[in-house]
């Protein structure tokens, strides 16, 4: 059903989540073959055009999705992985942004993603020789986030109040601190992602299962508001073989730092933001995110943060990042040796350079105003349309994916007239949700248990996972050490869309996030692939 029929509303049978070579190769066939305009396509396959085709599948239109390399490809992988309440653009008074996040944090928590995302408890602790600024200033922007949760709606029960803490609760939370000279601390709730391309693998198969076409390795090489020509990457023919146009009703670019070069006229400032990867052993395996403020400011910290595999997150640097837009960006030695330094000033063992089992680091898409220092520019989303018609969007962060499509969607809908059903994604559990459709795989056999740590990725998904898989032992390790099972590798690429060793080990697990990692877990990878066949 597409938009500008009679009835705009979603199809009554939604098709199939799955993503696979198969489909995609069909997807493709389908695209070449047609000769009337699709309602909507979307370029780029990162959390906001995914958000954005999902918005639209719901909405009825007839929808496609082009993402030239693989789903959360670029800065929707390299995040902090939180849904946050936007509470430091609280303290520098952007309330509409710290609302506005506050507000889509707890649609994921409570609606649309609860398996996906899990509250957070953020410990700041207090020295004696802290600066007394230093000393009360967190405490009272966390009493300000809580407010700004109940305003937003979200309960006690969900994500509980700032209060402050003993040392010896300090410690509870993150057994790594400093013991000497820590007076107390402040405590605060937030939100983590299990794993950020984790959500945008979701919200694809969300919008896949309500009729969108999400094609992945399908890159637009020319764009206007009413027509794209794709190339098929995976294609093998001999240039232009591969390239085909599609036309549309409307055209919307989602490609975040590479906005600039998919739209002319649109000035993205890209600003680097690193994390470090360590085992969580180093700090005693804390259940708190370590949060240190930076020396000299006043509303900048560096986080430890609890994450997959036995492992923490140490971040955020935000630094200018000059030149051409790489595909891959990489950390330098220089913000490595501040993160370490910023967070070794709150812990008693010293983390050093041989502790750093990986890195990461991502861009932010931020809209150039000209001047400031990154860290300075807003992060306000912008939709904007050039003279082709070809609206983007771009800036923003990944809590607010949710809305900014909304608004995207909206736009496209005002402009071309498209018959439309209301934006209905704030209640629209994505899959492995509660309340999403999709079947539930048959119960582990008496006495079987799902491990938790696959419960934890999939939610009511998990038992489908393992009855899906096509291989042999699925609950088996992929590797030592790694609690992925060989079933989560066969399902990324039967039902989540991956085709190469990349994208099981770099987006779908994220295993490959530590290099050694990564290498144990290659065989398993490969093997998946050659289960599933050509597609």
């Amino acid at each position: 059903m597409t938009g500008h029929t009679d009835t705009a509303t979603p199809a009554a049978t939604p098709a199939t989540t799955a993503l696979s070579a198969a489909r995609r190769r069909r997807d493709l066939a389908d695209l070449r073959d047609r000769d009337t305009p699709v309602d909507l396509v979307v370029i780029g396959g990162g959390i906001t055009g995914a958000g954005i085709a999902l918005d639209a599948a719901s909405r009825g239109l007839e929808t496609v999705l082009l993402e030239a390399h693989d789903l959360a490809f670029g800065t929707s992988r390299w995040s902090s992985k939180l849904a946050h309440g936007g509470l430091r653009y609280l303290a520098t008074g952007n309330v509409g942004i710290a609302r506005r996040s506050a507000v889509e944090r707890g649609i994921m928590l409570e609606r649309t993603a609860p398996h996906l995302v899990r509250p957070l408890a953020q410990v700041v602790p207090v020295f004696r020789d802290t600066p007394p600024l230093g000393a009360v200033l967190p405490g009272l922007g966390f009493v300000a986030g809580t407010l700004l949760s109940r305003l937003a709606g979200t309960p006690a029960d969900r994500l509980p109040g700032a209060r402050v803490l003993g040392p010896r609760r300090v410690a509870g939370y993150v057994p790594g601190v400093r013991r000497e000279g820590l007076r107390f601390g402040h405590l605060n709730w937030d939100c983590r992602l299990v794993d950020d391309a984790r959500l945008v693998t979701a919200v694809a198969r969300t919008a896949a299962g309500l009729g969108a076409r999400v094609i992945t390795r399908a890159r637009v090489v020319s764009a206007s508001g009413t027509r794209v020509t794709v190339r098929d990457e995976l294609g093998g023919g001999s240039g232009d073989d591969d390239e085909f146009t599609i036309s549309a009703r409307a055209v919307v670019s989602a490609t975040g730092v590479w906005a600039g070069e998919t739209t002319p006229g649109v000035s993205v400032r890209p600003s680097r933001g690193t994390h470090l990867v360590v085992s969580a052993a180093a700090l005693g395996h804390p259940t708190g995110a370590l949060t240190v403020p930076v020396p000299g400011e006043t509303n900048r910290f560096c986080f430890a943060i609890p994450a997959e595999f036995g492992r923490l997150h140490v971040g955020l640097t935000d630094v200018d990042a000059t030149g051409p837009v790489p595909d891959v960006p990489e950390a330098t030695e220089e913000e490595i040796g501040f993160l370490l330094d910023v967070v070794n000033r709150a812990l008693a063992t010293r983390l050093t350079r041989a502790d750093v089992l990986g890195t990461f680091a991502g861009l932010r898409p931020l809209v150039d105003s000209g001047d400031g220092d990154t860290a300075d520019l807003s992060r306000e989303h912008a939709v904007l349309t050039s003279e082709n018609g070809l609206v983007t969007i771009t800036g923003g962060k990944l809590t607010e994916y949710r809305l900014m499509a909304e608004q995207a969607v909206d736009l496209v809908v005002e402009r071309t007239g498209i018959r439309a059903a209301p934006c209905r994604t704030a209640d629209l559990p994505l899959v492995g949700a509660p309340g999403h459709p999709d079947p539930v795989g048959p119960a582990p056999a008496a006495g079987g248990r799902l491990p938790a740590s696959l419960v934890s990725r999939y939610g009511q998904e998990a038992s489908t996972v393992v009855a899906e898989s096509l291989l042999d032992r699925p609950l088996d390790r992929v590797a030592d050490g790694i609690d992925v099972t060989r079933a989560e590798f066969s399902y990324a690429v039967t039902h989540e869309g991956a085709l190469t060793v990349d994208d099981i080990l770099d987006r779908r697990s994220r295993v490959g996030l530590v290099p050694a990692d990564r290498a144990a877990a290659e065989p398993a990878a490969r093997e998946a692939l050659a289960a599933a066949g050509p597609g």
